[in-house]
């Protein structure tokens, strides 16, 4: 299945009431494997940008000046997202601000229920517990996989894509982690391929024609039968032996 992970820097914390999206970056998946697809545009929100925010992601008015305005990059942004699922921490916060931009733009926004929330998969799974994406990301060990969590503290340490990319991760990794499924039918393989995602195939070995001699002696069967009595009539291991 194909979803998209994304995230958004913007100037403030109230897209209802003018704060504007600075900053879009966006991760595809395809069974939630990256497949290299990512989407990555800064804006002028045409208003002010105060420290406050700047000390967070570091994008300065004085950068956003000379970038696109959002309602220039909506169809690019709609065409990559197209119908796909889309996933982002605390969801509620990107879509509304989404939302906004959208409608300024004339565009159509994405219905609520195409929205997945990592945050509410992350509290329900870890109850009680620091669930900011950094905290995950470090619950995950994500610097074994290349991130620099570090950096992150500083001023200006968060940015749209970098966070796209780790929320990608760390989604998989609250999905189950990243066991790779054993593909088995041609058409499947032939969908994940399309999509550029690499699969696993597998291929049956056929069964040996003489069974393999057992490498256990005589007095160690003995030994495993009268041990095997000591458990009683109830245990577990009668059921699964002859």
């Amino acid at each position: 299945m194909r979803e998209i992970v994304f995230d958004t820097e913007t100037t403030g914390r109230d897209a209802e009431t003018g704060d504007r999206i600075v900053e879009i970056g966006a991760v595809e998946l395809f069974n939630l494997s990256p497949t290299g697809r990512t989407l990555h545009f800064y804006f002028n929100p045409q208003c002010e940008v105060v420290e406050e925010v700047v000390r967070i992601h570091g994008l300065t008015g004085a950068f956003l000046r000379d970038k696109p305005l959002f309602a220039d990059i909506a169809d690019k942004i709609l065409e990559f997202f197209e119908d796909s699922p889309l996933v982002a921490h605390n969801s509620e916060f990107d879509r509304r601000f989404l939302h906004a931009e959208l409608v300024r733009a004339g565009k159509t926004p994405p219905a609520v229920d195409r929205f997945t929330d990592t945050l509410a998969i992350a509290r329900k799974r870890f109850p009680g517990a620091s669930c900011s994406l950094d905290a995950l990301a470090k619950r995950f060990q994500l610097d074994r996989y290349g991130f620099d969590l570090a950096s992150r503290k500083g001023p200006g340490g968060h940015g749209a894509l970098v966070d796209a990319k780790i929320l990608a991760e760390v989604y998989l990794q609250l999905k189950g982690g990243r066991e790779q499924k054993l593909i088995f039918e041609s058409e499947t393989v032939a969908a994940v391929s399309a999509a550029g995602a690499q699969p696993i195939i597998f291929t049956p070995r056929k069964p040996r024609p003489i069974a393999l001699p057992s490498r256990i002696n005589d007095e160690e069967e003995a030994a495993h039968a009268a041990f095997v009595e000591t458990l009683g009539g109830e245990a577990l291991w009668r059921k699964f032996t002859s």
